[in-house]
Parts: C-alpha cells; sequence; structure tokens
C-alpha cells in the first residue's frame, strides 16, 4: 500500500463536512494537507489540528486556483494528491431556476474542479506522478426530479475526470472519482445529526475512508471510479 506520510495534500471544500473529514484524515496518515475554503476562521479552526496550511480561496477563479497550487509548492515545495471536494447543490424545478443560480452551480462544480486540475495536472506530469481524486456525487450515474441543475453539473464533472483520466494516465497520473449517495453534512443547508439522516446517509468519515482508500493503493492498481451506497455504509 502507498504511504501517506509527508505526501502534500490539496483539499477543496475543506471548512466542513466531507472536505473537513478528508482534511482530518490524511493528517492523521501523517499527510500535509493544503485545506482550501471560502471561510476563512473555520479553515484556521481546522489547520490547528492538522497543521498544515490554510489557504481562504474561491476554487471557481482561476487566478485563486493558481495561487493555491502555486503557495503550496512554495510551502511544502512539491505536491502529490489534489482531492476536488467543493461542491454547492440547489434544487428546484427548472422553470424556477435563474441563471445565476445554475452557473453559481456550475461554477463551483464544474469549473473549481477544471481550474484546479488544469493548475496541478503540468506539474504532476513534470514530475511523472500525481493523484487526482474527484468527489462527486451517485447523482452522476442517474437523473431526478428538481435535479436539473446540480444533476447536469455532477455530470459534467464526471465526464471532465473521466476525460482526463485518459489523458494523464500515460504521464504517470491517477485520477480516482468517488460517488457519494446521500451524507449527512451542510450540504443544500442541511443540518448534520438528525435521526432520519443516521438511518439512511452516510457519514463524512465514509467518504474520507474512501479517500484513503484509493490513495492508500498500490501504484500499479488503478481505482477509476468507486460507487458509495449510503443505506448500507459499504463501498
Amino acid at each position: 500500500m502507498t504511504d501517506l506520510t509527508d505526501k502534500v495534500a490539496i483539499v477543496t471544500g475543506a471548512s466542513r463536512g466531507i472536505g473537513r473529514a478528508i482534511t482530518l484524515l490524511l493528517a492523521m496518515q501523517g499527510a500535509k494537507v493544503v485545506a482550501v475554503a471560502r471561510t476563512a476562521e473555520e479553515l484556521e479552526e481546522l489547520n490547528a489540528k492538522t497543521q498544515g496550511l490554510a489557504i481562504p480561496a474561491d476554487v471557481a477563479d482561476e487566478d485563486d486556483a493558481a495561487h493555491i497550487v502555486a503557495e503550496t509548492l512554495s510551502h511544502f515545495g512539491r505536491l502529490d494528491i489534489l482531492v476536488c471536494n467543493a461542491g454547492v447543490g440547489s434544487f428546484n424545478l427548472l422553470e424556477h431556476f435563474d441563471a445565476a443560480e445554475w452557473d453559481r452551480i456550475f461554477d463551483v462544480n464544474v469549473k473549481g474542479t477544471f481550474l484546479l486540475c488544469k493548475a496541478v495536472v503540468p506539474h504532476f506530469k513534470a514530475q511523472g506522478s500525481g493523484h487526482i481524486v474527484g468527489i462527486t456525487s451517485d447523482v452522476s450515474k442517474r437523473t431526478f426530479e428538481h435535479g436539473t441543475a446540480y444533476g447536469a453539473s455532477k455530470f459534467a464533472q464526471d465526464a471532465l475526470l473521466s476525460s482526463l483520466r485518459k489523458e494523464v494516465r500515460p504521464h504517470g497520473v491517477k485520477v480516482s472519482t468517488i460517488y457519494p449517495g446521500l451524507v449527512d453534512t451542510y450540504f443544500n443547508d442541511s443540518r448534520p445529526g438528525s435521526l432520519d439522516a443516521e438511518k439512511t446517509h452516510l457519514k463524512p468519515s465514509d467518504v474520507a475512508q474512501a479517500v484513503r482508500y484509493v490513495l492508500e493503493a498500490p501504484a500499479h492498481v488503478v481505482v477509476d471510479e468507486l460507487m458509495l451506497h449510503p443505506m448500507t455504509q459499504e463501498w
């Protein structure tokens, strides 16, 4: 298995929920984690636990994305892992969506993934190694009522990562995609910890363990896709 000790990892959407759980778990495994989110106060509190690097940033801003990678390389001198976890969602009938909300969902879920990948791929290719992990959703594989915007963004994010996997594999770079079902987080203004969620939702730590699994797989093993099922909490 791949040892994560001293590996340098960027995790986006790190201040809460899945991103926070991934950040804490990777730090526990000895990785040096760069936590990225828009909320500086929450990032600093998290960074106090991990002793990594906190970078307040908007993943959908091209200058911010380039800054995240440049600051990571300047601080640690290397970069091994990118976890594209930042995501937003909103659910409504299509005719009730306005263009600004549609753009916000695509900016974070798709453009944010694109910009961070664009910033790290040249570095990963040059060093002949690196691992990108995308946290998409099980709705990358299915559709549902009221899910036009979110579902379309997750289909697009999944296609982006799948295509990128084929581009970078010859250069020794891995791309893995994780598809969680319902997760007990603050997503879409939810409040974690409800009784129903405990029965029907994954925990953020379940997704974090899936990320650890794909990252620790031996170098010759490629895990392209990993689906997590909330009802059984199995993957």
